[in-house]
């Protein structure tokens, strides 16, 4: 007698199938509701859950949890895998001879890179249109896909015989031990049938995607594995989605995102450029670097609050310093070294010599607050010590992962390193936790709170990353933030090489997440840098480090908050507050005093007494995002009055200058004075 397989459900119960049965067979006993909600499934032999095709047969007793579009990130990443195979075999059929290589889900859709056939030039956008109505004819087939076991050596003929040379070159380099897939999309053998190399796992059928929930987005260039003397491929990016619902709402939001573009606003607003001549280094205009003051400004004063103590450190150190660090093994790929010898000023040989010592550039300001905490002897009742410093730091990024503001060189964090006991370390992080909650609900962010856990390669023991975590939990959960209302989530192997570290996710306006500032405890970097305190028993004791910002670096924070505000920033931030402007020339020297009220009372104001049309005025200062224009003419200065229009409203308020300076006052005091 066939012994019976046990399929133990999420609900507790168990069913006993045949063998040769599968989670496609599960869900339709269950239910014809299930079985066609069903996508995907979760499989437990006993060696943990793997997500597997419906159709797969149990090789054993398993634990089973089918998937459905309720279990949106699994049904998601199917999806989008599915959508990348399906875009690749209309590419096939549209121009047979094109050659396929890997596509990927991504975050928001997928790509396939192809290689266009001999007979026409790479693909462009022209060719999209064509693509995405042969991608809707395949999923309106309902093709089934279906796995298939292959050999290493059936996959090199194949590839071969099809002229698929990439294919065939990776299919070599698989191991041959390995088990190998293959999916095909329709009956194999049947015409119009096609196949992929993949692991999975598929969706049962193409007809589980919905056709109107993709959208090819651009093409690009790409080499065949990302290696620049290798064949250039065409890299065809979509986004993908459950339904049609979802990919509507992500094509606002990119709308959106495009709208508020910092790059675009900061050239509107005047207020940086970035060019050539010094990649990813940013160049601050008057307006945009008052912005920069005014949260400079902000932050020392919190900081201050919080028992901080700033500093400021050398932009260059010697090698020395960052191999005792453990940079120099770990991160010299992402410095800037320099030797240190004076250049060669002959025309004749090299500039350098190759034979000096090296310095670098620091990417990061925790080695030498090390060194100052080691100036004079440490005592326990000296702890904690809270070191700050808008440490500006250098980090050699490649040029094409640069982007505006968000992705930079050169960079200023609002850095900090707390030194202190082991009994201190929850209490520390609890206070940074509560400062980080105020600050971040000033500036009108909501937030989600991770604690990023030891990544494979780290330094330190086990027991000492164990404790490390411990402690950052525990803290949370003092400050109240280890709650669903935060977004409490714990990330294995995110963490960095020497420590631990919470994240805090900030979630801007149009819904998108920003990961910003950061508090790691580490037992590391004090013992490599041989820093110590003298304890209460007289004896010498390391103290540990946490490293901590807020803001991050101020470059990336002030691009976040322009995206977020779509550059009408709140008036206590914008550079200029206010614009006194006149409807004709007669009311200059009223405008003037208005002004000088305005700007005796503390606020940021400027005058335009040019002789233009006010709706003129009135549309540059509003692209311009200036939050509060004053509007005055003769009847306004005979009158002691102004006419306020506020950016974004449409009605303007005639009010007296006292008035109008009491309304402007409140608006322009940062939150933390008010």
């Amino acid at each position: 007698m066939t012994q019976l397989l046990k399929i133990s459900l999420p609900d507790g119960s168990v069913r006993e199938v045949e063998p040769g049965s599968t989670p496609a067979d599960i869900a339709a006993a269950i239910g014809p509701g299930l079985a066609k909600a069903a996508l995907a499934a979760r499989v437990d032999h006993g060696s943990g859950a793997e997500l597997r095709d419906l159709n797969r047969p149990f090789e054993g007793d398993a634990a089973l949890a089918l998937v459905t579009s309720r279990d949106e990130a699994d049904a998601l990443e199917l999806a989008r895998h599915d959508y990348a195979h399906v875009l690749a075999e209309a590419v096939q059929a549209l121009w047979p001879g094109t050659q396929i290589t890997f596509g990927p889900a991504t975050e928001d859709g997928f790509y396939y890179d192809v290689m266009a056939p001999a007979s026409r030039g790479p693909f462009t956008l022209d060719d999209l249109p064509a693509i995405e109505e042969k991608m809707r004819e395949i999923i309106r087939a309902d093709k089934p896909l279906t796995r298939e076991v292959w050999s290493r050596q059936q996959l090199i003929e194949k590839w071969l015989a099809d002229g698929e040379t990439f294919k065939a070159e990776w299919a070599a380099e698989l191991p041959e031990d390995e088990e190998l897939t293959v999916y095909h999309s329709g009956p194999p053998g049947e015409e119009g049938a096609w196949l992929d190399m993949c692991r999975g796992p598929h969706l049962p059928s193409t007809g589980k995607l919905d056709p109107q929930a993709f959208k090819l987005m651009r093409v690009a260039g790409a080499y065949w594995r990302g290696d620049q003397n290798n064949a250039q491929l065409t890299r065809i990016y979509g986004t993908g989605w459950l339904n049609k619902k979802q990919l509507d709402a992500h094509l606002h939001r990119l709308e959106e995102a495009a709208k508020r573009d910092h790059r675009k606003l900061g050239r509107e607003m005047d207020l940086f450029h970035l060019q050539e001549e010094a990649h990813g280094s940013v160049f601050w205009h008057p307006q945009g670097y008052r912005i920069w003051r005014e949260l400079e400004a902000y932050m020392r004063r919190a900081i201050d609050g919080a028992g901080y103590r700033e500093v400021k450190t050398p932009q260059v150190m010697d090698a020395r310093q960052w191999e005792q660090s453990g940079h120099w093994g770990k991160y010299r790929e992402n410095m800037f070294v320099i030797p240190d010898e004076v250049p060669n000023t002959e025309e004749d040989g090299p500039v350098i010599s190759g034979e000096a010592d090296w310095m670098a550039l620091k990417p990061m300001n925790c080695p030498a607050h090390v060194l100052i905490f080691r100036q004079g002897l440490k005592s326990y009742r000296d702890l904690p010590l809270r070191l700050y410093e808008n440490g500006c730091c250098h980090r050699n990024e490649p040029h094409g992962a640069l982007h505006g503001l968000m992705r930079v060189r050169q960079f200023t964090q609002d850095d900090a390193h707390i030194f202190c006991r082991e009994d201190q370390i929850v209490s520390e992080v609890r206070a940074f936790c509560e400062l980080a909650d105020r600050i971040y609900r000033d500036f009108g962010f909501n937030y989600a709170v991770k604690l990023a856990l030891r990544p494979e390669q780290r330094y330190g023991s086990d027991a000492d990353w164990d404790k490390a975590e411990a402690e950052l939990r525990q803290a949370v959960i003092d400050a109240g933030l280890a709650t669903e209302e935060y977004g409490w989530e714990e990330l294995p192997g995110e963490g960095a090489f020497y420590a631990p570290k919470l994240e805090w996710h900030l979630t801007d306006a149009i819904g998108r997440t920003w990961q910003v500032g950061t508090i790691q405890s580490d037992r590391v970097l004090p013992e490599r840098l041989d820093a110590s305190y003298v304890g209460e028993d007289g004896d010498k004791h390391r103290p540990v480090m946490l490293h901590r910002a807020i803001f991050g670096s101020y470059e990336r924070f002030i691009g976040i908050l322009i995206e977020h505000f779509a550059g009408r920033l709140p008036t206590w931030l914008a550079p200029t507050q206010a614009v006194v402007a006149t409807i004709v020339s007669d009311a200059d020297n009223y405008a003037r005093e208005v002004a000088a009220k305005l700007e005796a009372a503390g606020l940021r104001v400027e005058t335009d007494l040019r002789n233009e049309k006010i709706n003129y005025k009135v549309r540059e200062h509003s692209l311009a995002k200036v939050p509060q224009l004053l509007v005055v003419g003769k009847r306004e200065a005979e009158e002691g009055t102004v006419a306020l229009r506020t950016l974004g409203e449409q009605q303007q308020r005639v009010m007296s200058v006292d008035e109008a300076i009491k309304l402007l006052g409140a608006e322009g005091t940062p939150p933390d004075l008010r």
